[in-house]
């Protein structure tokens, strides 16, 4: 037996002339040893049989001779075309298409509103969390607090035990049963699909769309055909960064689930898809009506439930998330997504001491979704209004986790790199030309500031983030998000003039340029800001002889009537108010010195 030059195997070995023979290297050497060469047969049939069983490997896979679906039991195919690939690993360890979203923030982080950084177009943007996750941790364990400390004596050593991932029943079933994506008539196309998802699988993404869109014109009522369509439009979005062709493939994935005989695995995956696209698009009501649909058709699965409960949360639909987190844990009273969010949601209605369980026991679970700066920053500023050290163990374990750039710096939209210290100098921020002005202004800024305050018109607002333990702070805004408030300007006209000349202050989109007031009797409870992107400066305008203090870290600083302190907000700090009348600044929020101007012009608002 031998293989010719066509590729087919032969039963004869071939022979040759002996015209070739003669000529082959050796020339009558090699003539000599053909009896010898005989007398080796055993070890010729060897390699025969070695070299046919190559060839029926071959045929097996190329012509599929064995249905490896029903052989293996659909195990590690997990994106259901009928092989083993890159795919089906990013589908069982759950990869994600998008690292990379344009978040916009309107609020701060102690706020009520859950924020899942929805992008409304494709972009880059500043990384969060702040640092990379620390080698030290792998990505599978969540970090426990194993001891109680203040930040004085919290070193970068701290150990911190590690549990193991616990995985959800769902997950443990999905793992175990392959999704069946394909009805019956879908089987009988297999080879077309399979054809159509490799070129997809292998980044000609305009062939493979090409190729789908041929299946779904020759056929129309194929769910497969029309779900392969969609994912390369999806694929395709993603490599020309376009929001346009995401809509298609968002349409698409609704016109599958509207076909007739769609296998439940694939509705549950392209709903689930759709909802997913939806919400990276900002059309947050369009993706709560795809998930209340999914949730409708698969009633019993809780990773459902737990998601539209983030819907809700989106649309700052707080009393509708709360009442789905009580029904998943009902059900699944350890379930530690939903303990994470509902602690949460129990946090923004101010309910400290019974978020805390919530959101430790969340975080401990480990479980896809709890390891989220969010839930760290939360439990640690809860068990701080409650007086517990720990908190501080818990800020620990989310700089350990990547969260948070260190224990006191804990804003969680961040650019990486800049310049990081809790107070500054002028010299230090460039912008000392800002600095002098607002310091041989200060008399003309005090007493437009004194005029508004003193009127009767209601100006100053309360500060509304649930900063105060005690007492009453007001503001009067005049820039926000980098925009003028003209009403506002025209009560302060000659303050608003003399800051129209520095962009550093009025183009910054993450910071305010405002008055603020503050009451005997106020305590500002320990906080962050939300971003590392701005240094705040406090001009003093009426300042008591004693009794007003701030700190930022472990620095605490008083004001001067004419004097500009400059900090950096993103670092813990808190404020007292203990003397005998009220206490007046003027706030300016500039550009961190070290953000380019792209960086400034295309980082999204706070």
């Amino acid at each position: 037996m031998s293989i010719s030059r066509c590729g087919k195997i032969c039963i004869t070995p071939p022979k040759c002339s002996r015209k070739e023979r003669r000529h082959s290297p050796g020339g009558n050497a090699a003539i000599k040893s053909e009896k010898k060469t005989e007398g080796n047969s055993f070890f010729s049939w060897l390699l025969v049989l070695a070299l046919l069983g190559a060839w029926l490997s071959v045929g097996v896979m190329w012509f599929d001779l064995v249905d490896y679906n029903s052989a293996l039991g659909g195990v590690y195919d997990a994106d259901g075309d009928g092989d083993f690939d890159v795919e089906d690993a990013k589908v069982l360890l759950g990869d994600t298409l998008y690292v990379s979203c344009k978040e916009s923030i309107s609020h701060s982080p102690h706020g009520s509103t859950y924020d899942a950084e929805p992008s409304l177009e494709f972009t880059t943007e500043e990384s969060r969390p702040a640092n990379q996750i620390s080698p030290e941790l792998p990505p599978a364990t969540q970090p426990v607090p194993t001891s109680v400390s203040t930040p004085e004596s919290i070193i970068e050593t701290t150990e911190f035990t590690e549990e193991p991932t616990v995985e959800s029943k769902e997950e443990k079933e999905a793992k175990k049963k392959k999704p069946k994506l394909l009805n019956k008539f879908d089987k009988t196309i297999k080879s077309e699909i399979n054809a159509a998802e490799k070129l997809r699988k292998k980044g000609k993404i305009e062939e493979s769309l090409h190729a789908f869109e041929a299946l779904v014109q020759k056929f129309p009522q194929s769910p497969r055909c029309r779900y392969g369509k969609a994912q390369a439009e999806d694929d395709l979005a993603e490599k020309m960064r376009s929001n346009e062709m995401l809509l298609k493939a968002v349409n698409s994935y609704r016109e599958v689930a509207e076909l007739p005989d769609v296998p439940h695995d694939l509705i549950k995956a392209t709903l689930k898809r759709r909802a997913d696209r939806q919400q990276f698009l900002g059309r947050t009501r369009g993706s709560l009506a795809t998930l209340e649909k999914l949730v409708q058709i698969f009633p019993e699965d809780v990773s459902l439930k737990n998601d539209l409960g983030v819907a809700h949360l989106l649309l700052g639909d707080n009393k509708s998330a709360k009442r789905i987190y009580e029904e998943v844990l009902a059900r699944a009273p350890h379930d530690g997504f939903a303990k994470v969010h509902y602690g949460f949601i129990l946090k923004s209605e101010n309910k400290i001491a019974e978020s805390i369980p919530y959101l430790r026991e969340g975080l401990e679970t480990g479980e896809p979704g709890t390891d989220d700066g969010r839930f760290y920053f939360h439990l640690g500023d809860a068990l701080q209004r409650t007086g517990d050290k720990s908190a501080y163990d818990w800020y620990e374990a989310g700089h350990r986790r990547g969260h948070f750039a260190s224990v006191w710096q804990r804003s969680l939209y961040n650019v990486p790199g800049l310049r990081a210290q809790p107070w500054w100098t002028a010299e230090e921020t460039g912008y000392t030309v800002l600095v002098k002005m607002l310091e041989r202004n200060w008399l003309t800024i005090r007493d437009e500031a004194l005029s508004v305050l003193d009127g009767t018109s209601g100006q100053f607002s309360p500060e509304d983030e649930n900063l105060r333990e005690t007492g009453d702070w007001g503001q009067f805004t005049l820039w926000q998000q980098g925009r003028k408030v003209a009403d506002s300007c025209r009560h302060v006209p000659k303050t608003c003039g003399l800051l129209e000349r520095y962009p550093e202050a009025t183009s910054c989109k993450r910071g305010q340029i405002k008055f603020s007031v503050m009451q005997v009797g106020t305590h500002v409870w320990p906080h962050t800001g939300p971003t590392n992107c701005r240094l705040r400066m406090h001009l003093g305008l009426v300042i008591p002889s004693k009794g007003c203090r701030i700190r930022c870290t472990n620095q605490t600083r008083s004001w001067e009537e004419g004097k500009v302190l400059i900090f950096d907000d993103s670092f813990e700090h808190e404020v007292w108010q203990e003397a005998e009348s009220y206490r007046l600044i003027f706030i300016v929020d500039v550009w961190h010195p070290e953000l380019t101007q792209l960086q400034r012009q295309t980082l999204s608002p706070i």
